[in-house]
This record gives structure tokens, sequence and C-alpha cells, in this order.
């Protein structure tokens, strides 16, 4: 794996890769599976052997053909085009911010996206990802397995507020919400509600009620989006950077929706002007 140089080209690729993702998703109503992508590139990650994780490895073939990514080269397919107009963003970035944008273009939170992710062409054996069939104890040994914890799990589930289950990918069929291109709270809602006619409910979904650690996330978020929003932020943050550490101190800070990456360097260049202009100021005061 190469080494990322985030420096200010590279940043320019990045929010042209923004800019190009938002448009794409809004024309082709593609949110859930750009979601899906994000999460399922990174959703391999093992916090004990440190592999896996948001890596771009989903783009190889070996691991796009695993089951639980049935239906995928869709997404890795619209990404090819804005990769292809943005050459220096790292797939493993480009995954990343592709779900990023999905959940703000839908009316979901937004997102602070940190750039730096190194691709790797090394794709973890086929078993890492949730299984819709499973319950409670499948659902923590997964997620913990990552290094996330209750909340994360319920926070992140509230994801299928987006898209629908197909058939010929998962074996389940229908949206988990009646707007299913709208990022909101109605997945909680639904899930207190009961069975609805037309509306999907896995067996992960109902495990969510069966755990009363679980289910204390389920009843905050029903009754209150901004706890909901907030909670999923931080955990979809988590979730795409497993085992990601930022290279040379790059931080990202989110400003009216615009990602301004900063190095340590650099703020201590931006402070060290800022005090020299004051000094400067209070000389010429002086005189």
């Amino acid at each position: 794996m190469a080494k990322v140089i985030v420096d200010s080209e590279y940043l320019k690729d990045v929010e042209k890769a923004r800019r190009e993702l938002r448009s794409l998703i809004s024309n082709k109503n593609c949110a859930p599976i750009m979601l899906r992508l994000a999460w399922h590139d990174a959703g391999t990650y093992d916090v004990t052997t440190k592999t896996g994780g948001p890596n771009g490895s989903i783009r190889n073939e070996e691991e796009f053909l695993h089951g639980a990514n049935n239906g995928l080269k869709i997404a890795l397919d619209f990404c090819e085009q804005v990769k292809s107009k943005c050459p220096k963003i790292t797939y493993a970035d480009l995954y990343q911010l592709a779900g990023v944008v999905a959940v703000e273009v839908t009316g979901g939170p937004t997102i602070t996206f940190v750039p730096g992710r190194k691709d790797s062409k090394i794709s973890p054996k086929e078993g890492r990802l949730p299984d819709a069939k499973k319950g409670v104890p499948h659902l923590r040994e997964v997620f913990y397995r990552m290094g996330l914890s209750d909340k994360d799990i319920v926070a992140l589930s509230g994801g299928h507020t987006l898209g629908r289950a197909h058939p010929e990918r998962s074996g389940f069929d229908g949206p988990w919400t009646a707007e299913p291109l709208k990022f909101d709270n109605s997945y909680f809602l639904e899930l207190l509600k009961g069975e609805t006619e037309g509306l999907l409910k896995l067996p992960t979904d109902v495990a969510l009620l069966e755990d009363p650690e679980f289910r204390r996330y389920v009843e905050l978020y029903a009754k209150d989006e901004d706890a909901f929003f907030k909670d999923y932020a931080e955990s979809h943050k988590k979730l795409s950077e497993l085992g990601f550490t930022p290279p040379g101190g790059v931080k990202a800070i989110v400003k009216d929706g615009t990602i301004i990456a900063q190095s340590a360097v650099g703020v201590a260049v931006a402070a060290a002007v800022v005090i020299l202009s004051y000094f400067y100021e209070v000389k010429k005061r002086m005189k």
C-alpha cells in the first residue's frame, strides 16, 4: 500500500469527487447502494488482527463476489465514473466519501470526513459482514470484532431508513420505510410500530427490540431524531475510520458542508502568521 500524500492537489480531488458524487447520487437515486458500498468496505475490519476495513479492497473481484456483496458491482462502477475525473483520490477514500455524501444528500446528518486512507489489494476471507438472518449474539460478535459498541450497532442499523432489500441479492424483498430515499428516524418508528404491510423487518432488525440495551437506543432514536442524527454521525465516522490513522497529522474540519483539511504543519504556519500580524499591528500603534 503506497503512502497517501494529502497535499493541496489531493484535497482538490477530494472536493471535486464530493461534487461529482453529489450530482451522480442525486441523478441516479443511488444513495442506498453507495452507502452500502461504504459500509461493506469498512465492515470487514478486525480490531485484533488489524486486517480488513476501509481500504478499497472491495473493488477486488474476489471480494465483491462475496455473497454479502451481491449487487455492489453497480456502486463500484458508479464510483469508477468519479475516479476517472478525480484520479488522485484513493479508492478507499472515494468509497467512504460516497457513503458520507449519500447520507447528506438524502437529508441526513453531516459526517466529518478525514482523507488519507491507503488502498489495499488484499481481501479478507468471506464471512466478516453481518448475516441478516441471524440475531443478537451474531450482531454483537460481528460489531465487537470491529471494535464498535451497542450504541454503534443500533445507530448504524438506522441507516436502513434508506433503500430496500432485493430478493436476487439478499433473498429478502422490500423497503424498511415508506420513503426509502429520505434519511430520517422512521426506521425506528417502524420497528416499534410492528408489522406494516409492504415494509420489511429482517431478523437483525427485530433483534434490536429483543435485547434491552439495543431497545433502549431504538426507543430513544424513535422519539428524538436529533439524538439519532448525532449518534449516527459519530458511529458512521468510527466505521469509516476503522484501522485508519490520518497521515502526517491531517485532520478535517466541516464548515458549511465543506471539508477543510489541515496538517499539523499547516496549523502551525497559520498560527505563526496570526501571531506575527498581531505584533506588527502592536508595533505600528506604538510608533
